[in-house]
């Protein structure tokens, strides 16, 4: 097997167990109901950092450089962009899950995929082709009817999903820019150590002395977290951006699970109408992606 038919298959089997992590985190984000949002993410990315260090400490001594720490000169611009982005995203996301089903959070923040695709195609010169259009108008389409617009209380953490997933796409393209450049662990780190920076102070101003139950959940979340994030970087590291974001679907799924057995929670019609048309244009452009992609191969 080729590189890049090893790569081709390691993708997907990567961001699918990238969902499965951060499905398992934010159900721990949910469970620490009275914990605020902030401190959460905090502990999420500090808890992120202590598993962090001691592998690239590791890797450093096997015949690292310090630039496992502060990345390339050439690529610390994108590293602290990529950095404040995926912040932004995480901060917005933890707000929606605290006040939504689960999943309905999670199809919402899986818009990314489709802004990954208008970036990707913007930023890093893949194909934005006519059959996109209609599966880009269906998705939000979607991101409507599961919002349910309306000036309700619903309306604000759903508007925030929905800005949180554009912040996490810009992220994840920056990933994909880095590829080749960066080891993985490297932009993890980088994630980390601003994303505390940037929320240490507003998680003082509201801090709340959190249960036992509550310190193993948010300990939980970090550890989630970090697989997710590895993962997740792993895959758009393997594979073009815009194709591998399909599998990043499979969250929904699991939240949808996880949120029925421990809270009873079920999407309603509206929300299963708005999840089919957003998960029905996913499924139709890897569908067409691949059916292009062999009718491109050469003859035996």
């Amino acid at each position: 097997m080729t590189s890049a038919n090893r790569n081709t298959v390691l993708a997907p089997i990567f961001m699918m167990i990238s969902a499965l992590s951060f499905a398992m985190m934010s159900a721990a984000v949910k469970y620490a109901e009275t914990i605020p949002f902030m401190q959460k993410v905090f502990f999420r990315n500090f808890i992120m950092l202590l598993i962090i260090i001691p592998v690239l400490v590791i890797k450093k001594h096997k015949g690292g450089s310090l630039s496992l720490f502060t990345g390339r000169p050439g690529s610390r611009p994108r590293l602290l962009l990529r950095s404040l982005f995926g912040c932004a995203g995480v901060v917005l996301y933890f707000y929606s899950v605290t006040k939504l089903q689960l999943g309905d959070s999670a199809i919402l923040n899986k818009l990314s995929v489709f802004f990954v695709m208008i970036l990707s195609a913007v930023f890093l010169g893949e194909k934005l082709r006519r059959f996109h259009i209609p599966a880009l108008i269906a998705a939000f389409l979607g991101a409507l009817i599961v919002i349910k617009p309306g000036f309700n209380m619903q309306f604000l953490p759903a508007a925030m999903a929905v800005t949180g997933a554009l912040s996490g796409s810009v992220a994840y393209t920056i990933i994909a820019s880095l590829k080749g450049k960066e080891d993985s662990m490297t932009i993890i780190f980088w994630f980390s150590s601003v994303s505390i920076i940037v929320t240490a102070f507003p998680m003082l101003a509201v801090w709340s002395t959190p249960s036992l139950p509550e310190l193993a959940a948010l300990v939980l979340t970090g550890i989630f977290a970090a697989g997710g994030q590895y993962f997740v970087t792993l895959a758009y590291t393997h594979g073009p951006a815009g194709e591998v974001s399909i599998y990043n679907y499979t969250q929904v799924v699991f939240s949808v699970i996880i949120g029925f057995f421990l809270w009873g929670d079920f999407p309603d019609l509206l929300s299963l109408a708005g999840s089919a048309l957003i998960i029905g244009a996913a499924v139709f452009l890897y569908l067409k992606s691949r059916c292009d992609t062999v009718r491109e191969l050469p003859g035996e």
